[in-house]
């Protein structure tokens, strides 16, 4: 979960390092910390942001051409200066930056203090950095290959980047379940490496992402050298980016959030163009067309995924037994992994996640591969390990995330889940073709009709935020469809603005949550037109009746609902199997506008990070 920066060239290293760690300081912001070498090692790290790290970096020599940088997601040892990285040898003649978690280091640390090893933090990645050394000087052998007989001997995931003063021209990295990518210079004159490419695109198009288990060594005038921990030597696979600058900026935008929030109708345009034909009636998907029979014959389907994927998971469900009639079960991917679940060759299970690189879902997905079924992946990076694990699967192209909190994630993935859905159910047969080209039709205009409902609700959104931003708690309640959607909501407000909220289907209320309806307690009812529709007006009654301060997303011309809220916010009607798509963004806005009122850090909420790449 932390992010990763490093260069190696004739460039100044750290103006390349700190603008790569405030790129990469979604993935972690308890600390951060470089590390450049000029003759000796100087490390410079703080607590808190990469700002305060650079404001305590001012006037200290950082001339170098090689250099190491972090920014800090705690895992072992609470964040301070201490337990920052980077993390020297005994010696420190060694320096080391780390992605992830080294399970074993507690018996590997007690055995280095038998021999002699004094240790400055609480960290795990220090004492691997201490075995390396440890190794290298016991063994008498080369530096990568000390790393590489310390690799051999840990358990856990790592992403890591070693510098040496004793070899002030090269860095040697490595990488296990946790990601690296390195970028290229023109014949090899310089390396950059980061944990994803944003802070390498404005730089090289050119990169090399890692696979587990691989070790490279970077020189500048020199090949890439790889090899894996076991020795054998490795042929670099050059990609290009598909990545632009502007797209990791503001772009005039206050936060990253709202940014990504008003991206949303480009977003679902590109995850559908080239795949929908609304003229002919077509629904295509390459990435998944080798697997589409295995798919359409599945006993079952298995969605794997953590947080907003796993509840974009939830709709897939819906979508999924609605138009194919394909048995699904929704699965948290942490849980999947532990429970020794049912699997068999006629499964297929299809791994939702933003990054690609969500820990527990690449576990999930190795356990399902091990057991014969075939797996699918859903996911925004190319690339990304995700990507390379699975058998098949579709981009998103919701284009880079960088606020914490999903929104336009959340939107790819439920389009892309809907396109799946409706190719399987025409393919077998159970979505009749007006069915099929109505849908078709209404997916299509599901853009325009977010943009419309972006342009006239923000003002409306944020004086209902401004009723409720000092509220303790609140209830979000759906059905159908948008009871994913209301747990989604719910997330959203607990994400950002730090409000205890709980997402119900609406007719479980009376099944305990509505013990907690009071004249404070604000009540979140998504009430659009749909089967259930007259159902979700009881349940607003049951509200009312106990004096619950109603907030109600209505669709557009409806009275009942809306007359019965005590705030509404209308949005474009659309079909109940699509209303996830557009009841989901008001609800986005509202957590928005709460948590920027109550003066929350929006993009960097606390205690969380964006790709969730540990335990």
């Amino acid at each position: 979960m932390c992010g990763i920066v490093a260069y190696v060239g004739k460039k100044q290293a750290y103006p390349i390092i700190i603008k790569g760690l405030h790129r990469l300081e979604y993935r972690g912001y308890d600390s951060a910390g470089v590390a450049l070498l000029k003759e000796e090692i100087f490390i410079y790290k703080k607590k808190g942001k990469v700002s305060v790290l650079e404001q305590h970096v001012e006037g200290k020599n950082i001339e170098s051409c090689i250099g190491i940088g972090h920014t800090r997601w705690a895992t072992h040892g609470e964040p301070n200066d201490e337990n920052a990285h980077p993390h020297f040898s005994g010696s420190t003649d060694i320096a080391m930056i780390h992605n992830g978690i080294i399970e074993n280091y507690a018996p590997l640390k007690k055995e280095l203090i038998k021999r002699g090893h004094q240790f400055l933090s609480e960290t795990d990645t220090e004492v691997l950095v201490h075995l390396i050394e440890d190794i290298q000087q016991k063994e008498k052998v080369t530096l990568v290959e000390a790393v590489r007989m310390a690799l051999n001997g840990v358990i856990g995931a790592y992403a890591i980047v070693v510098m040496s003063k004793n070899d002030p021209e090269t860095l040697i990295i490595a990488k296990k379940s946790s990601p690296l990518v390195v970028g290229l210079g023109e014949n090899n004159s310089e390396f950059f490496i980061a944990s994803d490419a944003t802070p390498i695109v404005e730089y090289t198009k050119n990169v090399v992402y890692l696979e587990d288990e691989e070790i490279a060594v970077l020189t500048p005038g020199k090949e890439m050298h790889l090899m894996n921990i076991k020795k054998q030597e490795k042929t670099p696979y050059i990609q290009q980016l598909e990545l632009n600058l502007e797209a990791i900026e503001k772009g005039g935008f206050e936060h990253f959030m709202l940014k990504e929030i008003y991206e949303q109708p480009r977003s679902i345009r590109d995850s559908f163009r080239g795949r929908l034909n609304v003229n002919d009636g077509i629904v295509s998907l390459g990435g998944i067309l080798d697997y589409e029979q295995k798919m359409m014959n599945a006993q079952r389907i298995i969605f794997v995924a953590c947080g907003t994927s796993w509840h974009a998971g939830l709709v897939g469900e819906y979508l999924f037994e609605d138009l194919a009639r394909i048995p699904v079960e929704v699965e948290y991917a942490s849980e999947f992994r532990y429970r020794n679940p049912i699997i068999n060759e006629n499964d297929v299970v299809i791994a939702i996640s933003q990054s690609g690189e969500t820990a527990d879902t690449l576990a999930a997905i190795e356990l399902a591969k091990s057991k014969g079924a075939t797996i699918i992946g859903v996911c925004n990076v190319v690339g990304s390990s995700i990507s390379r694990a699975t058998h098949g699967g579709s981009y998103t192209h919701a284009g880079p995330e960088i606020g914490v909190a999903s929104t336009k994630a959340f939107t790819a993935q439920v389009t892309v889940l809907t396109l799946m859905a409706l190719r399987l159910g025409f393919k077998r047969g159970t979505i009749p073709q007006s069915r099929f080209r109505q849908l078709l039709s209404e997916l299509n205009s599901i853009p325009d009709k977010i943009q419309k409902l972006l342009n006239h609700s923000d003002e409306n959104i944020k004086c209902i935020s401004s009723v409720f931003k000092e509220a303790k708690n609140f209830l979000y309640l759906g059905r159908n469809y948008t009871f994913p959607v209301a747990l989604e909501g719910a997330l959203k407000l607990k994400e950002i603005s730090y409000i205890h909220a709980e997402g119900y289907p609406a007719a479980e209320m009376k099944h305990g949550p509505i013990a907690l309806i009071d004249e404070e307690m604000p009540v979140v009812v998504i009430a659009v037109k749909g089967a259930s529709y007259e159902k979700v007006v009881s349940n607003i009654q049951e509200v009312k009746a106990r004096r619950g301060k109603i907030i109600a997303v209505v669709t557009e011309g409806d009275v009942l609902a809306k007359d019965l809220a005590d705030y509404a916010i209308e949005v474009p009607e659309t079909d109940e199997l699509l209303s996830p798509l557009i009841s989901v963004i008001p609800l986005q806005l509202l957590s928005y506008h709460i948590a920027v009122m109550r003066g929350c850090n929006v993009d960097q909420p606390r205690n969380l990070a964006k790709s969730v790449t540990v335990e």
